[in-house]
């Protein structure tokens, strides 16, 4: 077969690593798909913790020993879940600063600093209403009176991301165990990554960023990690008697700032706070979700694909026949056919309140409302098994984990790209994942298909 590409052509625009991937497709296994079984039994149930939230879309733990849940709302609200009642009084309310009237646009995420208990510090990210949507990365203290209460006026911004169009912001942040900020860009919208973005090193867009917010410059709130994969020094032009391996390490015009990328919309991701594996749910085009996984450990610098593919389908999926595989492939993927539309990434539970479920990554489809485990057999194989399939679907946004390591999920019945009053919506819902035989009695659970 005639090859599409050259590969100096390969080289030049997505480094040498994924050209090894495109040319030697037999280099990685097949995604899982769901109908696999967990290397162990993991039944479970969900249980209502909250509910009454205007379109709840992430769960998130200060880790202070208080066991307070935070959950945002999309409109640009921040609630307490505390004792086990939402108090009436929100955190944060920065409502008119939010762009919020298209679904994928509103209060992303809430994350709080690793010393937050001694420095009151957290960080929101949203799209703000005066900025045309853009997603502004801010920082916050915790008033000084109270503690269930944020200060308005602290507010401090630490990076804009400007966007095209209206969806595909992506907008989760998370704290790796480097004590580095991550956070995940979607390609900035339309369909297809109209503007090229996931394979474009000179854009935030379609990557996983990665910053230092303990520190800043005349020209950042934030510095950059000097271990981060696509910082190039200053140097000296050299045309000959360099290796192809050292020409495609030289992005000159990389954003620093990129960690990995090839990355569609990752609007949801995690690190297992055990083994420091980082997942990603990075929502797909027409055809496939995927669950894409970076070991710890890892140098960073990964291509998840990208638009050239979409799971371990190349786009378009017209090019299905004979085409070559490019970069990273997922390790879990599902079609739209018959299994959902809309991955939701949940994390993997590490909790001790249900041994049965420790290790086990879980996801969740907006569209479908399924629930699956993903986990490696003995073989090292990851297996994917669908876990719920409910008689009244859930609409799972998102989700998240509190202190103790159990695992959220975040249910709202928005309608998508409107109404352009989210309060006109149904009220959402915030789940916990149990065990199947360790329910509660008395509590609300999740109806199950018959």
């Amino acid at each position: 077969m005639k090859p599409r590409f050259s590969l100096p052509a390969l080289v030049v625009s997505l480094g040498l690593a994924s050209v090894f991937t495109a040319l030697g497709q037999e280099t990685q296994p097949l995604p899982a798909q769901p109908g696999g079984k967990l290397p162990k039994p993991a039944a479970i149930q969900l249980v209502k913790v909250a509910d009454g939230l205007v379109d709840p879309i992430h769960v998130a733990s200060p880790k202070d020993g208080s066991g307070r849940l935070f959950v945002c709302e999309r409109p640009g609200v921040v609630r307490v879940i505390k004792n086990g009642k939402v108090l009436p009084k929100p955190f944060l309310d920065i409502k008119d600063k939010t762009l919020s009237s298209f679904l994928e646009e509103g209060l992303y995420a809430i994350e709080f600093h690793p010393r937050f208990k001694e420095n009151g510090i957290f960080y929101v990210c949203y799209a703000d209403l005066w900025f045309n949507g853009a997603s502004l990365l801010t920082e916050y203290h915790v008033s000084k009176t109270n503690p269930d209460q944020a200060d308005p006026d602290s507010a401090r911004v630490i990076l804009q991301l400007d966007f095209p169009y209206c969806n595909h912001h992506g907008g989760k942040m998370v704290f790796g165990p480097d004590g580095y900020l991550y956070v995940g860009v979607g390609d900035g919208g339309w369909e297809g990554d109209v503007i090229s973005a996931g394979q474009d090193l000179h854009t935030f867009l379609g990557k996983m960023l990665r910053i230092d917010v303990n520190g800043s410059t005349p020209d950042r709130a934030y510095t950059i990690p000097k271990d981060n994969p696509f910082i190039t020094p200053l140097q000296q032009m050299t045309l000959f008697g360099v290796s192809e391996l050292q020409f495609s390490k030289i992005h000159p015009r990389a954003k620093p700032e990129i960690w990995a990328y090839g990355l569609r919309n990752p609007w949801t991701f995690s690190f297992d706070r055990k083994t420091g594996d980082l997942y990603m749910g990075d929502v797909g085009q027409n055809h496939w979700e995927e669950i894409n996984f970076q070991p710890a450990g890892s140098k960073g610098g990964e291509n998840y694909g990208w638009k050239m593919m979409c799971g371990s389908h190349p786009f378009p999926i017209e090019l299905e026949k004979g085409a070559p595989r490019v970069g990273v492939l997922p390790i879990a993927e599902y079609s739209h056919v018959d299994q959902g539309i809309c991955v939701m990434g949940l994390g993997v539970y590490r909790g001790t309140e249900f041994p049965s479920l420790d290790g086990v990554y879980f996801a969740a489809d907006w569209g479908s409302g399924k629930v699956w485990g993903l986990m490696r057999d003995a073989a090292g194989k990851w297996q994917m098994q669908e876990l719920l399939d409910l008689d009244t679907p859930l609409r799972p946004t998102g989700g998240g984990e509190d202190e103790a390591g159990n695992l959220y999920l975040t249910h709202a019945t928005a309608n998508y790209g409107g109404p352009v009053d989210p309060y006109q919506s149904e009220r959402g819902a915030v789940w916990k994942i149990v065990a199947a035989d360790k329910v509660p009695a008395g509590a609300q659970t999740a109806p199950l298909q018959k």
